[in-house]
């Protein structure tokens, strides 16, 4: 939907200012539209001479419909929020401007944010073509009542992966899975250890890495999760999926902290006081998520200064993160923010756990590991192989061969 937010003119008016108006329109999904609304006062107050016309979509209309517009040159808004999946995919067709040049010069504000959010917007050849807003620190979140009926401790559980699939055949004689899918492990285990200087799928030369130990050994784990029963195979985002948060039949997940906002206001409510954030096994530090605003090519040179005054607003000001973290659960990628009150609050959904402090610490150990443009063919790549070794049984070795072979043809 479009929607036209005049509280501007308004703004015009008590501040005099006669200088002419620059519209610009910024493209969102839900629930961003949210938080800007909310801060809407603040950006004019500082900016009267700059109207917002915001467009909002659902989160994959809202990607599908920039992924048209980019490719066509035409159509999007001047501004836009993008989810971090599709980073790669407009670093390797274009599409967004290079912030890190002239009249941007992004990279003075390297320094405000965690280093991989900063990593995760920039290209292996050093563009920024985006500015990171919100985070997703990986967490482990363990329904407390099943873990209590176990016997076990957390740290028990989380202590390594050996120890994480223990747990999971405990929890089969109680007749309760580990986890909704395998591949969520693996995916979190390809993410985490990554030699300084190379990519989650490219070694820092450009070599594809998907036969390397750092993947056997994710698909390793993932296949004995699978062989042995432990995961209920079920997608994420599924009705199952949900109901098993409600129902309490999955023990474990795997997940970016945005995951804890999501279950206490609309995914499983009722279930308040029944689970709490831990790391993920094995010390495993990810990112799980997070978001990013960027100018497209297409945006008019007038609107140029305008549309960077935007993003410099939600991105690098920690009044705005915070507001961000309070009105929609949008993790602050500024550590500044981190001192705040906020952090150390209990959170009754969490069983009065401060979890924000957790998932800070993961914040700030997170390596910060470049995007590859061609990160979205090996993505593909890697979730088919890993699919027919949990679905169909192949060898992992060869799986992941053919994989190495399959990506290193496709970015020739």
């Amino acid at each position: 939907m479009t929607k036209f937010l005049r509280i501007a003119l308004a703004a015009l008016l008590i501040g005099g200012v006669a200088s002419a108006q620059t519209t610009l329109t910024v493209g969102v999904f839900e629930p961003h539209q949210d938080n800007l609304e909310r801060v809407l006062d603040e950006f004019y107050a500082a900016h009267p001479d700059i109207m917002l016309e915001i467009r909002t979509l659902g989160f994959g209309d809202h990607h599908d419909l920039l992924v048209t517009n980019l490719a066509t040159g035409s159509g999007a808004a001047d501004v836009v929020v993008i989810e971090i999946g599709y980073i790669a995919r407009f670093i390797a067709e274009g599409g967004l401007r290079d912030l890190s040049v002239e009249p941007f010069n992004a990279d003075q504000y390297e320094d405000l944010f965690v280093d991989y959010a900063w990593a995760q917007g920039r290209s292996e050849d050093g563009r920024q073509v985006a500015m990171p807003t919100d985070i997703a620190p990986g967490t482990m979140f363990y329904r407390r009542d099943v873990l209590e009926a176990s016997g076990w401790t957390i740290d028990q559980v989380n202590a390594s992966m050996e120890s994480y699939i223990e747990y999971g055949r405990h929890l089969q004689e109680m007749g309760v899975f580990l986890i909704a899918n395998a591949a969520q492990v693996a995916d979190g285990m390809i993410r985490s250890d990554i030699p300084a200087g190379d990519g989650i799928y490219f070694a820092a030369d450009g070599t594809p890495q998907l036969n390397s130990e750092r993947f056997l050994q994710a698909a390793r784990v993932a296949k004995t999760i699978r062989d042995e029963g432990l995961d209920a195979q079920i997608g994420a985002w599924s009705s199952e999926w949900f109901e098993g948060f409600r129902q309490g039949t999955n023990a474990t997940e795997l997940s970016g902290a945005w995951l804890a906002g999501h279950l206490a206001n609309w995914m499983a409510p009722d279930t308040a006081g029944l689970w709490g954030a831990s790391v993920v096994p094995g010390d495993t530090m990810v990112s799980w998520g997070g978001s990013f605003w960027a100018i497209p090519t297409q945006t008019p040179a007038a609107k140029i200064d305008a549309a960077w005054e935007l993003i410099l607003f939600l991105t690098t000001n920690p009044e705005i993160q915070l507001a961000a973290f309070r009105n929609i659960d949008a993790f602050p990628a500024m550590p500044a923010t981190y001192d705040d009150p906020m952090f150390s609050e209990e959170m009754a959904f969490l069983g009065g756990q401060p979890a924000r402090e957790l998932w800070a610490t993961v914040a700030e150990r997170i390596p910060g590991v470049l995007t590859h443009q061609g990160d979205i063919i090996a993505e593909e790549i890697w979730s088919s192989a890993l699919g027919e070794i949990l679905n169909e049984g192949r060898d992992i070795q060869a799986a992941l061969d053919e994989a190495q072979m399959l990506v290193t043809r496709r970015i020739r």
